[in-house]
Parts: structure tokens; sequence; C-alpha cells
């Protein structure tokens, strides 16, 4: 059988490899495209195994501190310890801000670490360099993405924290680098109002026609004092002794505290199925665009290649060369350009994969199904020219 993709190699090569090289790019945007969907699932799954919980208490009717606004006191820990089965439960904020630095702001998740041992839930597991937070103030550990260094000075509102340990994959669902700071502090950030805004809150209060001027001074001490004083925190996350089921002591503690409590599962559900569905819809409905474009430009490619060989195919069927064959040659043409396509296409996303701004998880089976598809599009891609071969007249092998 005559092999009209080594014939073009040969005597086009240029063209052909820089078509399979423009194919490839467009492959590995594909690709690259469904390593963002699995990066962003695996920066959810992080998230939830470096927070330490088993289960996360959470303000009664909410999704969670990660999907929305969630509101407790912060002594409610207290009353979820008593429950049975319960091994250790911690008081834990998150707050996604700019840090600022001497560099560049960064866009990074705060997190507020209850006091106790390293270990504790919503502490950073591990460490890469320096140590964990000792201090009850202005002490930092950044996820290394955030591009801070040991000893750097960073601002969170108000205050000036240095950083004093670097940790490694903690981010957020969104792909955000991780900050953690002392639990106070980041009731603070996240929870306390600025001088001006207490100031215009006690200048409302005096103001009211209901305000009793005869208790003013008293009245406003508590005013200031609430408005200064933050007891919130986003949720309150607990481990649990061996052998008991979550399940158990998630409705326990939602029967008698009045809280909503998720399972490592539940959660796992509405960080994957809530927060990650848009993006999953606008991921896929880009990889059906993407597979529709490189149909298109295989079918073009492979359309015009067989338009450049007319006379060939017309002596073919000549000399009495059977439609099979000559269409076989065609859809070798079109695999051969899918392999030279995929191969590039693979090596382009593995390549730009570590330069995009989230995590891009690029997956074995991921690649293995991306093969397939390329193949089964550059198949029906090369119908169209295989319909116009097989309609050429002899006689123009004879005429031309």
């Amino acid at each position: 059988m005559i092999n009209l993709a080594g014939r073009d190699i040969l005597h086009d090569g240029p063209k052909f490899v820089l078509t399979g090289l423009g194919l490839g790019l467009l492959i590995g945007v594909t690709l690259s495209m469904a390593g963002v969907y699995r990066g962003m699932i695996a920066d959810g799954r992080a998230l939830l195994d470096n927070s330490g919980a088993e289960l996360w208490v959470v303000q009664q009717e909410t999704l969670g501190p990660y999907a929305e606004p969630s509101s407790l006191y912060d002594d409610v820990y207290r009353s979820v310890l008593t429950v049975p089965g319960v091994s250790q439960a911690a008081n834990v904020t998150y707050l996604t801000m700019q840090v600022r630095s001497d560099r560049e702001d960064v866009r990074a998740m705060v997190v507020g670490m209850a006091p106790g041992p390293a270990g504790t839930p919503g502490w950073p597991p591990y460490l890469v360099s320096g140590r964990q937070v000792t201090r009850s103030h202005y002490e930092a550990v950044a996820d290394i993405a955030t591009g801070f260094r040991l000893g750097d000075r960073i601002g969170i509102r108000r205050h000036e924290y240095t950083v004093v340990g670097l940790t490694r994959r903690m981010v957020s669902s969104g792909g955000d680098p991780m900050v953690f700071i002392p639990l106070k502090d980041a009731q603070g950030a996240q929870f306390l109002r600025d001088n001006d805004a207490v100031l215009q809150g006690r200048r409302r209060t005096a103001q009211n026609p209901a305000f009793n001027r005869a208790g003013a001074p008293a009245v406003l001490d508590a005013v200031i004092a609430s408005q200064n004083v933050s007891r919130s925190v986003n949720a309150v996350l607990v481990t649990l002794k061996p052998g008991v089921d979550q399940a158990d002591v998630a409705k326990a503690i939602e029967r008698w505290k009045r809280f909503t409590v998720y399972t490592r599962a539940q959660m796992e559900a509405i960080l994957v199925g809530k927060l990650i569905a848009t993006a999953a819809k606008q991921i896929g409905m880009f990889l059906v665009i993407l597979a529709i474009v490189s149909a298109a430009i295989v079918a073009f490619i492979i359309y015009t290649m067989t338009l450049g060989k007319i006379r060939e195919i017309a002596v073919l069927k000549l000399i009495g060369t059977r439609n099979r064959t000559i269409a076989g040659m065609i859809m070798q043409q079109a695999i051969a350009l899918g392999v030279i396509g995929f191969v590039v296409g693979k090596i382009a996303a593995t390549f730009w994969a570590p330069f995009f701004p989230k995590y891009v998880l690029l997956m074995p089976r991921d690649s293995l199904i991306g093969f397939f598809v390329v193949m089964v599009i550059c198949v029906l891609a090369s119908l169209i020219a295989i319909r116009a071969a097989l309609g050429v007249d002899p006689a123009e092998a004879i005429g031309g």
C-alpha cells in the first residue's frame, strides 16, 4: 500500500510537520483544560485533607465555611467536646483577602488556627522549612506558592506578621495559597471593625432618640466592647475516637447542639458538586468546542492534502486499485497526523502545566482517553476527504 503520509513527509516535510505541530498545540490546550478541572478537584480534596478534620460543625442551615458564610460563637467547641465519640474540637476561621508584602500583594486564604500542639485540626500538617507558630500573636506560616520567604514581614489588616514557617500544597478550593496565623489575630482581621467605623457607631447610638442618655456611659461602653471584641469563628473542626461512626456523631451534634454538621464525604460533595460545578460545566463546554474545532481542522487539512494528490489518486483508480485501499491510505494519513499532533500536545501540556497560576493535574487516564478521542476524530474527519477521493474520475489521470 502506498503510504500517503510518508509521501507528504518526504516531499513536503515542513508543511506536514508544521500542520502536526499546530494540531498538537490545540490538543495540548485541550489536555490542559482537562488538567485544570482535575486540579480543581485535587485542590478541594487537599483542603479537606489538610484541615485534619473528620467532621465540620457550622452554622445551622449553611453549607459550611468553604461554600458560604458561617458564624459560630468561639466557645461552641467546648460543648462539642462533650459529645460521645469526639476526640478533638478546634475553632477555625477562613478569610480570603489580599496579603501585603514588600514585593507585591498576594491573594491568599488567611486561616485562623486555634491554640494547641502541632497536629491540632486546622494546623498545617507539615512544613518544608522553618517552624510552626508558637506565639499567640503576629507569627505566620505560609504556603510557598505565596512567594513569601522565612523572615518576611507581611501585612494583614492593621498588623504585620513574621513568616516563621513554609508549607506546601496548602490551598483553598479556588487554588489560593494559605497563610496561617493565630486564631485571635484572625478573628480580629475578619470580624473587628476599624476605628472610624467604631466612632461612627458610637455617634449613631448616641443620636438614637430611644437612647437613654442617663445611662449613656455604660451603654456606650457596652457598644464599644461589642464592636471591638469578636467571639465568632467560621467552623469547629472535629476529630473522632477510633472506631466511631462519623454519621452517628454528626447526628448527635445536630440533635443536641442545634448545629449543621458535615462528614468528609458530604463536605467533598459540596466542594465538587456546588463550588466546582459551574467551572466544570464551563470547562466541559470548552472541551466540546475544542474537540469540534480539532475535527474541523483535521478534516480541512486532510481534505486539502487529498485534493493536492488528485492526479495520483486518479492514476491508482485507473490501474484498478480498489476503493477500500484508497480510503485506507487517506485514513492512514489522518491517523498519522493525529499521532504526531497528540505527541506534540502531550509534550506541550506537560511542559507548560507548571507555569499555570492554578494547579494542573495531568492524569494518565485522561491522556489515554484523549488519545483515543483524537484517533476517533481523525478517522471521522478523514471521511470527507475519502468521499472526495472516491469521486475522482480515472480519466483525469490521462487528461492531466
